[in-house]
C-alpha cells in the first residue's frame, strides 16, 4: 500500500519547486548557513599559519567556492523538498509572506538571535547529557573511574 502511495504520487510542478526554492532561500537554512560559513573558513585559515597572507586569501577564495556550490545544492533539495510536501496554494502563500516587511525582519534577526541563545545556553552535549542522567538513573553506562 505505502508503495502504491509513492508511486502514485505526482512529481512536483516546475511552479512548486520555484515557489518551493524561494521558499527555502528565506528559510532559517538560508540565514544560518553564511555564519556557519564564515566561522569554519575563519578557523580553517587559522589552523593553517604557515600559509602566506596571498594562500590564506586564495583559501578564504575557495572555501567561498565550495560554500556557494554546497549552499545551491541544499537550497534546491530543500525547496523540492517544500514543493513535494506543501500544497501550491500554501506555497503561494508562504511566499509572499516570507515576502512581509514583518517576516523579512523576522529572517534578519534569526541569525542574531540564535546565535544569543547559544552563547547564552553555553555548550551543550545531548547524548553526554543523557548518558550522565542514564546513569545517574540507573547506575549504568557511567565512565570507567
Amino acid at each position: 500500500m505505502i508503495v502504491a502511495l509513492a508511486l502514485g504520487a505526482a512529481a512536483p510542478t516546475p511552479e512548486a519547486v520555484t515557489l518551493g526554492r524561494q521558499l527555502a532561500e528565506t528559510g532559517t537554512l538560508a540565514s544560518l548557513l553564511p555564519l556557519i560559513q564564515a566561522k569554519e573558513a575563519e578557523e580553517l585559515v587559522a589552523a593553517h599559519p604557515e600559509l602566506s597572507q596571498a594562500d590564506k586569501a586564495a583559501l578564504q577564495a575557495t572555501a567561498k567556492r565550495v560554500f556557494e556550490a554546497g549552499r545551491d545544492r541544499l537550497m534546491a533539495a530543500t525547496g523540492r523538498a517544500y514543493a513535494e510536501r506543501l500544497s501550491i496554494t500554501d506555497l503561494r502563500k508562504l511566499v509572499v509572506f516570507q515576502k512581509s516587511g514583518a517576516a523579512r525582519r523576522f529572517q534578519a534577526a534569526t541569525p542574531q538571535a540564535i546565535a544569543a541563545t547559544m552563547q547564552s545556553v553555553g555548550k551543550m552535549d545531548f547524548k553526554g547529557d543523557v548518558v550522565a542522567a542514564f546513569c545517574k538513573e540507573t547506575g549504568k553506562l557511567c565512565p570507567a573511574k
